[in-house]
């Protein structure tokens, strides 16, 4: 697989998408792409002003109580304003997280200071707003200290799975390649490469690259940023505290502690990116699998890059994200079902879990908790 790949701090390379050119971009895809990288960087700098208005509307209703009621609400008034602060330290961060991105993926070029709106032609949606919200609540998950537990929840069995199994004492790690699709923010990368292994992320989403690029390269100390991930919930919370609950990160610079092996991020479709046959020793999926339209398409291309006798190690739950998105096709099989597609692509499944308790992105202080009972898989391709 060629690849274009910038030369980043610690081990780290965030790259784009191949087209066989050595360029981030195919020629014809060019135009397209870099609307969308720059639709995405206006949803970031576009993100106090949309956060802003939403109180505005908020103080407007307010004012039209009867004034009897809104002296009942004035600790709800002060309540308001001190969000308000809040959004202003989220646009901070966010302003350092696009600082750079205009050196990603070819875009060095291209001018992306802020701007007080977004231009019309880039068609921003509400969804994009909401997407700059759950990057926030990502950061909280991957590299702060308060999102330990659902780290330990998810990554932990993976982690614990692939270093028994890749006994040190056997295997060279440093050349043990590991894949993990859809890495997010990268703490999943990180940790495999701390133990020293080869780890590879492939990430989809802009918003996920352009905050990972942030974290992984540019936060050069601990607790470097501080973010607030709640202040966009406004139900569900037992005391004003808790939506303003701030969160430092990370809990841990990959800067100032390089893993000892390597790590690098890759950009782009799953499907698209990755065909070499028989390449990975390992692929690592984690709330990843029930993204395509369909499954078998993903499993099928995991059979097809592992090496023989290599494992596949999942987990996370069939939420399947496109099974209620208005024109877009999907396939969603149960748990039983899956197994027997598994089984019938040649896997030897080693290991089958159910009610594996995870959450993702939770709140601990609102009073909605949600988990998922997830399922648990190990499988090896045959070594004949």
């Amino acid at each position: 697989m060629e690849r274009s790949s910038s030369k980043p701090e610690c081990n780290t390379e965030l790259e784009a998408t191949d087209d066989g050119t050595g360029h981030g971009f195919a020629a014809e895809d060019n135009e397209e792409e870099r609307k969308n990288f720059f639709k995405i960087i206006a949803s970031f700098k576009y993100y106090r002003h949309s956060s802003v208005a939403e109180l505005k509307r908020k103080e407007c209703f307010l004012q039209s109580l009867p004034t009897t009621h809104q002296s009942m609400l004035q600790n709800y008034q002060e309540h308001l304003r001190n969000l308000r602060r809040c959004i202003d330290g989220n646009a901070q961060v966010i302003k350092q997280i696009i600082q750079d991105a205009n050196c990603l993926f070819q875009n060095a070029d291209h001018n992306i200071e802020p701007d007080l709106q977004p231009s019309e032609s880039l068609k921003i949606r509400y969804q994009d707003f909401q997407k700059v919200q759950i990057t926030l609540k990502q950061i909280y998950r991957d590299w702060s200290e308060q999102g330990k537990l659902e780290r330990d929840q998810c990554y932990r069995p993976i982690i614990e799975e692939i270093t028994q199994f890749f006994d040190p004492a056997k295997y060279d790690l440093s050349k043990v390649k590991i894949l993990v699709p859809g890495a997010g923010l990268g703490r999943l990368i990180y940790e495999l490469a701390c133990q020293g292994f080869y780890c590879e992320g492939n990430e989809f989403s802009l918003f996920m690259l352009i905050a990972s690029n942030f974290v992984l390269n540019r936060c050069i100390i601990e607790k470097q940023c501080t973010i607030y991930p709640w202040v966009h919930q406004f139900v569900n919370n037992v005391a004003r505290k808790h939506q303003l609950e701030p969160v430092c990160f990370p809990d841990v610079s990959p800067t100032k502690f390089p893993p000892k092996g390597t790590m690098n991020m890759v950009a782009g479709d799953f499907l698209q990116v990755y065909q070499e046959q028989d390449y990975w020793e390992c692929i690592a999926t984690c709330f990843f699998i029930d993204c395509a339209n369909n499954i078998i398409e993903f499993i099928e291309l995991i059979k097809k890059i592992l090496k023989p006798g290599g494992i596949w190690v999942n987990l996370g739950p069939l939420l399947y994200h496109f099974s209620d998105v208005p024109h877009e096709g999907s396939i969603e099989p149960c748990f039983d079902d899956l197994l027997e597609i598994i089984r019938s692509l040649g896997f030897i499944i080693l290991k089958s879990e159910t009610d594996i308790v995870t959450t993702y992105s939770q709140n601990p202080n609102s009073m909605q908790q949600s988990h998922y009972n997830s399922i648990y898989l190990v499988c090896q391709k045959p070594a004949n």
